[in-house]
């Protein structure tokens, strides 16, 4: 099967050839309908070194994925071949108190996961293949009625990465709160409909792209700024000179961390999404009183059973650029230009049914 593979830190991926994964004791082989392209597959690319993670290419790209149940391992229950199913992208150790709590992405025992702190596209194989070996049942999650793998496969990251950051402050996201998501891009233009869907909050977009604050409105969102020496007065204009309850930044850089410790209210939640490598400095004098600064890592499998139902009632659907296997590679440069509106999404030549 052909598959798009980093073969080193600080290269370009490659599409080759590599033999079809068999699954043994307790695996699922799954048909790839779709792999999303992620922002932070960027950072693999461009700007990891060796010993910076527990893990190192080679390995195939594509954490964001759905398709169809190909092949069940030995002692594997409860799926079907010809299943739609989205793959939970976080693979802990199963074992540990948070992963019994289904709580994977912060496994303390990686030494016992699959690869540590990792999973399929991070450090193993991804689903920018044909198919894809996952390790264990609990890591499926068959797909709602009238939602296909195309659709799905951005929400299993795109979609669940705000929606746990939104529902982690849904007690300050009451009516008459003000939510500002800074950059809307794959995630932050989902980010605002998680807010639609959830919450009773006013919304407010900041992003210096033109077409990124049309789809952020388009998308639900109250306001939407660009960038600049007026923002945060802008904010606090619309909040009555308070601040924003909650900011979600999906960039995470300097500058963005800086506009959203200025915009924050008392008492809010600033929220870090984008691992862009910006910095906060934190004083008793430097962000309002009772503040909360927080980073957040994906979400779980029982947030993505609820994000899949959104998703399936119209609720939340990703804005998606469909590419070919043979052009996921293009995927990425585009996403690298800042030109891809809302996510991309890699589909297999011959795996799309819907």
């Amino acid at each position: 099967m052909r598959a798009l593979r980093l073969k080193a830190w600080k290269s370009d991926p490659v599409l080759e050839e590599v033999p079809v994964p068999s699954p043994g004791p307790g695996e699922v082989l799954v048909q790839v309908g779709a792999a999303g392209a992620c922002h932070s597959d960027l950072h693999l690319m461009r700007e990891f070194d060796e010993g910076l993670l527990p893990w190192a290419p080679p390995f195939t790209l594509g954490h964001e994925n759905a398709g169809w149940v190909h092949t069940l391992g030995e002692g594997v229950t409860g799926l079907e071949p010809g299943q739609p199913v989205a793959v939970v992208g976080a693979w802990g150790c199963g074992t540990c108190s948070r992963c019994l709590d289904g709580l994977e992405t912060y496994c303390e025992r990686p030494d016992l996961a699959p690869v540590p702190g990792g999973g399929g596209g991070l450090g193993l194989d991804g689903g920018m293949a044909e198919y894809l070996l996952v390790p264990g049942a609990r890591h499926l999650v068959p797909l709602p009625e009238g939602l296909d793998p195309v659709q799905a496969a951005p929400l299993t990251d795109a979609g669940l990465t705000p929606y746990h950051a939104v529902r982690r402050s849904a007690a300050k996201l009451v009516p008459g709160a003000t939510a500002v998501v800074i950059g809307a891009g794959g995630l932050g233009h989902l980010g605002v409909q998680v807010l639609r869907a959830t919450t009773a909050a006013r919304v407010v977009v900041v992003d210096p792209r033109d077409a990124a604050r049309d789809l952020a409105v388009a998308s639900g969102a109250d306001h939407a700024f660009a960038p600049g020496p007026d923002t945060v007065q802008a904010i606090r204009e619309l909040t009555g000179g308070v601040g924003a309850d909650v900011v979600l930044d999906f960039v995470g850089s300097d500058d963005t961390l800086g506009l959203a410790a200025a915009s924050m209210r008392q008492v809010g939640d600033l929220t870090i999404v984008g691992i862009a490598g910006g910095t906060l400095p934190v004083s008793f004098f430097g962000l309002p009183y009772e503040v909360s600064v927080q980073t957040t890592y994906w979400g779980n499998r029982r947030e993505l059973v609820e994000v899949l139902d959104l998703g399936a009632r119209g609720l939340l659907r990703a804005e998606t650029t469909l590419f070919t296997l043979d052009d996921a590679a293009e995927a990425y440069r585009q996403l690298e230009h800042g030109t891809i509106r809302g996510r991309a999404v890699v589909v297999p030549n011959d795996s799309y049914r819907a």
